[in-house]
């Protein structure tokens, strides 16, 4: 098989629109593949990836589905320069710059490929200040400060998204069409593994188009290596969400429970996922129209930030009418 893995199209073409992947922290290898979603990639250097699985659920693709239409990466930085030059020999990056600034006036849109939450202001500033559109890796923000800044910028014209990949996932499409098969709604659960703070979006995310907006509180009773939490909605549902930090085995496990039925389910296709989440962002590029209001991006962050709340008050259940932006 050839070495070098690319969809038909040009990555230079002049109708493309081009992007800036930037940022990479520890755990997170999203530079490399989603860049490889938009690039095509080479598969000795992405041979070398340090997130095994990345390689492993590029290879099943096959070159005509692999990448985004309409885009390419065209610049890269990361946090290690070293980083930045590996990414760019595994998905076909033709420019690795010094700083993020260094995109400004080069890229169409720049994509922030990191996810931790507290971070996001400051590495999405310069870019906002020059009218370029955003897409920002979950979670957007882990504290009502930085929220507040995110939301006085949308509401000022910024074009900001973000969201978890499971917002996409095909294994939970199913149940946001329709639960009216499992009667009325009582109870869901989630799970995921790592941190709250990084990984609990991924959990909430995946039942929030399902139940929508009306989420009225968070209690957390866990630590912050055992997350449990309970949510409270306006529907009169219940939800647990799990975030234990080694589960790796459990990650994307749903349960939905009704009066007339129930259901279980789990993810098992990521690169369906996050390829879906950035056609989202593409399509949001082209047409203007927001893949679903920021309103409810709002909402998740109110979950993230009440959840570490309620964690650090000895589980007290915290009304998300508390956090006021």
């Amino acid at each position: 098989m050839d070495d070098f893995i690319q969809a038909p199209g040009s990555i230079a073409g002049t109708n493309e629109i081009r992007l800036a992947m930037l940022g990479m922290v520890d755990g997170n290898g999203h530079p490399y593949s989603w860049s490889a979603m938009f690039n095509g990639f080479n598969r000795e250097e992405m041979s070398k990836c340090p997130y095994g699985a990345i390689p492993e659920y590029l290879e099943k693709e096959p070159p005509e589905t692999l990448r985004i239409k309409g885009a390419s990466v065209t610049h890269i930085w990361t946090d290690d320069p070293e980083d930045a030059v590996k990414v760019s020999k595994a998905a076909l990056i033709p420019n690795v710059v010094q700083s993020p600034k260094d995109v400004i006036g080069k890229v169409d849109a720049v994509i922030i490929a990191t996810d931790k939450g507290n971070e996001h202001v400051e590495r999405c500033r310069p870019f906002v200040e020059a009218g370029l559109p955003i897409f920002v890796d979950k979670p957007l923000a882990d504290n009502i400060e930085d929220l507040r800044v995110f939301s006085n910028w949308v509401r000022n014209g910024a074009k900001i998204m973000s969201s978890s990949c499971m917002r996409y996932c095909k294994e939970f499409m199913p149940y946001r069409r329709s639960v009216n098969n499992l009667g009325k709604l009582c109870y869901a659960s989630i799970s995921t593994c790592k941190t709250w703070e990084r990984y609990g979006i991924h959990a909430v995310e995946s039942i929030y188009p399902i139940m929508g907006p009306g989420f009225i509180s968070v209690r957390n009773t866990g630590s912050a290596d055992r997350n449990i939490v309970h949510l409270k909605h306006s529907s009169g549902a219940d939800v647990n969400v799990v975030a234990i930090n080694n589960m790796y085995g459990a990650f994307g496990v749903m349960e939905l429970l009704g009066t007339a039925g129930y259901v279980q389910t789990a993810l098992s296709d990521t690169f369906y996922s996050f390829k879906a989440q950035l056609e989202a962002f593409i399509k949001y590029l082209t047409t203007g129209i927001r893949p679903f209001p920021f309103s409810e991006t709002e909402e998740l962050m109110k979950i993230i930030i009440a959840g570490i709340a309620s964690r650090e008050q000895e589980g007290r259940e915290i009304a998300l009418d508390e956090i006021k932006i």
